[in-house]
């Protein structure tokens, strides 16, 4: 029993010459080189179409690369002590070492009104 291995073919897409031929190790799968003029531009593991060699022949244009930023917006400079967070209830604004430990808490507690 033999295993049927994919046979070379030549054909056009467009203006581009394609060249299937088997891949090395695969007895199905197929490379597919795209010619222009003779001059290899690229080659693909999937049936290429006209936009595809199109890409091939003119990629568009990578936009510089930018420098690594150091600075981050919103990181403290060196230096600073630690940020204080901001109260938002009259209920904070005692530090807890300044409440003595006798001290009533039931006027900071909610009360039920009825």
């Amino acid at each position: 029993m033999s295993i049927p291995v994919a046979e070379r073919r030549q054909f056009k897409v467009g203006a581009y010459d394609v060249i299937a031929q088997p891949i090395p190790g695969s007895s199905h799968m197929l490379r597919y080189i795209v010619m222009l003029n003779g001059k290899r531009i690229g080659a693909l593991a999937s049936f290429p179409t006209e936009s595809d060699c199109k890409f091939m022949e003119k990629p568009p244009t990578v936009p510089p690369l930018k420098p690594f930023v150091y600075y981050r917006p919103g990181r403290p400079k060196k230096g600073t002590g630690p940020s204080q967070a901001p109260t938002d209830t009259a209920r904070h604004n005692m530090a807890q070492d300044d409440i003595r430990s006798d001290a009533s808490l039931q006027h900071l507690l909610p009360t039920e009104e009825n």
